[in-house]
């Protein structure tokens, strides 16, 4: 009703979400900014830990939740989302000499590429806390989990380390504290170039595919609409793939 369009996002997600000194940056924000644009609204931007970010949308605080979100059924059940309008992968990133060289010095597979088992039981696995890759680390091994866990789910050996950002989790593998860290393959080629020793798995060692969206409260059925709306003029009219490939060129130049 005040004309302002609040967005909250984690802006530690390098190039989806950034700070430039005090300024937001970054794919989710530039999006974020021409459908606020196409609403005739101003977009105001909060920058909170990811895992607040459906509560406070879920509660309206915010009108919006864009930090490179994945569209998951555990999501659906607080909040709505809107067409997708990206696609993330999750990578592995391992220090430089480390044992681990591909999918297979991890898991043990059976004849259908299933994982039935982990090669190194005293794995460490760094995520940033509540993002998709920790959600998937934290499952069973046979769902691609590196989790011992009851049948009623619950962890009877919890393998993996979370942290407020996903710099944090780096900062962990660089000093021998994670063995690996699991995140979207964007901001892990950002922090491979700001850290020597380190990088990301190469060839077919791709840890998930996913979908990115907007979460939007439930009740809120007329904004989703509008956003939806939004989102296709912003694909139909090349806007939506100008800004992402300014952030990662096609040519892989930013690896």
């Amino acid at each position: 009703d005040d004309g302002i369009l609040y967005m909250a996002t984690n802006a530690a997600f390098p190039p989806y979400e950034y700070k430039e000194g005090d300024n937001f940056a970054g794919i989710d924000v530039e999006i974020a900014t021409e459908i606020a644009k196409k609403l005739g609204m101003e977009l105001q931007i909060a920058d909170v830990e990811f895992g607040s970010i459906i509560g406070g949308v879920s509660t309206g605080k915010y009108d919006i939740g864009m930090a490179g979100m994945t569209v998951t059924e555990e999501r659906k059940q607080s909040v709505n989302f809107s067409n997708t309008y990206a696609t993330g992968i999750q990578v592995i990133i391992v220090k430089d000499g480390s044992s681990i060289t591909s999918l297979d010095d991890i898991f043990v597979f059976n004849d259908e590429g299933d994982p039935t088992a982990l090669k190194n039981t005293d794995i460490k696995v760094g995520v940033q806390q509540d993002t998709t890759g920790d959600i998937y680390s934290s499952d069973a091994i046979k769902k691609w989990g590196f989790n011992d866990l009851a049948d009623d789910g619950s962890t009877t050996t919890d393998r993996v380390v979370r942290f407020k950002t996903g710099a944090e989790a780096v900062a962990a593998l660089k000093s021998g504290k994670v063995d690996c860290v699991i995140i979207d393959n964007e901001p892990a080629k950002s922090f491979v170039a700001a850290n020597e020793g380190i990088h990301i798995l190469a060839g077919d060692n791709e840890y998930a595919v996913e979908d990115y969206a907007i979460c939007v409260d439930k009740g809120n059925t007329e904004l989703l609409d509008k956003i939806n709306k939004a989102l296709d003029e912003l694909k139909a009219d090349g806007t939506i793939d100008g800004i992402i490939n300014k952030y990662i060129p096609k040519d892989g130049g930013a690896q």
